[in-house]
């Protein structure tokens, strides 16, 4: 049973730290990353399908991508896609391929997005405490009923902690990186 209680709290901070990467790769570095390109949704035969399935995205470098779509009938969606998903760039259309620049970032810019990381990590720490919060409201469950030994609530607690304290780690190990990737220039 607390294994239960344990395995669930584990599962909830998994997917706390899961989706912190995923909200990172949302913040723009001054690199160019596929990733930066994952919301772009273009109009291909009446539906909106993800970019990466209607064209190729490469990075010939660290400052642009390129677009090469399966068809070249896809183009003018595909730009017009671009520009309205608005990511501050400007797609260059050469008639096979298009072409983005990934722009400098400003310093203030840049101070925002380290102030941003720092916003989501929080928000992903207090993800892991609650989940920590309802394990140790379940062990005490457990031990006002009668299920488990005061011992076990104390042992279980402990260990519940250790498991917060590491994904916490993990957390601000993430956001440090990020943070730095967003700051050096």
């Amino acid at each position: 049973m607390i294994q239960n209680v344990k395995k669930n709290a584990q599962d909830k901070m998994e997917k706390s730290l899961k989706a912190l990467t995923e909200e990172l790769k949302k913040v723009r570095t001054g690199r160019a990353q596929v990733s930066m390109l994952d919301n772009v949704k273009v109009n291909y035969y009446g539906s909106l399908v993800p970019l990466s399935q209607v064209a190729s995205i490469s990075t010939p470098d660290a400052r642009s991508f390129m677009i090469a779509p399966w068809e070249t009938s896809v183009l003018k969606d595909i730009e017009s896609a671009i520009i309205k998903s608005d990511l501050g760039m400007a797609p260059m259309n050469d008639g096979k391929v298009i072409r983005l620049k990934v722009p400098d970032l400003t310093e203030e810019r840049r101070k925002e997005l380290a102030k941003q990381v720092k916003k989501i990590a929080e928000d992903m720490r207090v993800a892991v405490r609650m989940a920590r919060r309802d394990a140790n409201d379940e062990v005490k469950k457990s031990l006002k009923d009668k299920a488990i030994s005061e011992d076990e609530s104390k042992k279980s607690e402990t260990e519940i902690q250790k498991m917060t304290d590491d994904y916490i780690k993990k957390i601000d190990v993430m956001a440090e990186e990020k943070e730095k990737s967003l700051l050096s220039v």
